[in-house]
């Protein structure tokens, strides 16, 4: 699904050039589920940004699901990334005065689709937000809150989900959740998945751990998930909406 050949991005600070990828080789597979961590200044937060369509390296070559990224024009991947690709962000990025359900139309009022509350009560039932789409964020809990993001970067059905730094919010016990979600998803609709983080524990969840430094990918490997702490799901619906009202508490 990604192929980056030689990605090279190069900033300049005043007169000093600033290298934040250096010659990045990387293939990612349709359906995988992959972090990327590395150190404050390794070039993670550069190579997402490329990734997602959001910046151009300086050098080397950028292939979305074959489609040459360097050749296509500003306008042209505007339109990549609403279609193809979904976002979800650290602080959530919503809108405090509008309901889960309105967040989560907003990319399909973008793209001008028909279906509009159906498509979003249905991306909502996914994250296990059925029953709270007229709740606004003060209504809800930070877990809730990444949850509704996540239905939106989901409503458009992207083939990539890009998450940066997803749960560096939240709690040990809801980082858990917003992860199982995030899992689950990759395993039911085989939507392929790249986070950023700087914790190994989140990392742990996926199947590829990309370890940047200098701009460099230092390793490439299978997590471990030796230190993971996991915490069982509700045995039922009735425990579920228990534990989500002490999590509004």
């Amino acid at each position: 699904m990604i192929e980056l050949r030689g990605i090279t991005k190069v900033y300049r600070a005043g007169d000093v050039p600033v290298v934040a990828l250096d010659n990045v080789d990387l293939d990612i597979a349709h359906g995988e589920l992959v972090s990327i961590i590395g150190a404050s200044g390794s070039g993670k937060s550069t190579l997402m940004n490329i990734i997602g369509c959001l910046d151009r390296p300086s050098r080397g070559a950028y292939l979305l699901e074959k489609r040459n990224v360097g050749e296509m024009t500003d306008k042209q991947l505007a339109r990549l990334r609403a279609r193809r690709i979904g976002f979800v962000f650290q602080s959530f990025n919503l809108l405090r005065r509008k309901t889960a359900l309105q967040q989560v139309e907003l990319p399909l009022i973008y793209l001008g689709a028909p279906n509009r509350r159906r498509l979003a009560l249905k991306a909502l039932a996914d994250v296990g937000l059925a029953d709270r789409w007229h709740h606004k964020p003060n209504q809800l809990s930070g877990g809730q809150q990444q949850r509704v993001a996540i239905a939106r970067a989901l409503v458009t059905n992207p083939a990539l989900i890009l998450a940066d730094e997803p749960t560096g919010a939240l709690d040990t016990k809801t980082t858990a959740a917003v992860m199982d979600t995030l899992v689950r998803l990759n395993r039911e609709k085989g939507i392929t998945i790249i986070l950023v983080t700087h914790e190994l524990d989140v990392a742990a969840y996926t199947q590829r751990v990309i370890t940047l430094r200098d701009g460099r990918i230092l390793s490439d490997a299978a997590p471990d998930r030796t230190n993971v702490i996991e915490f069982p799901a509700p045995a039922t619906a009735a425990e579920a909406k228990l534990e989500e009202r002490g999590a509004d508490a």
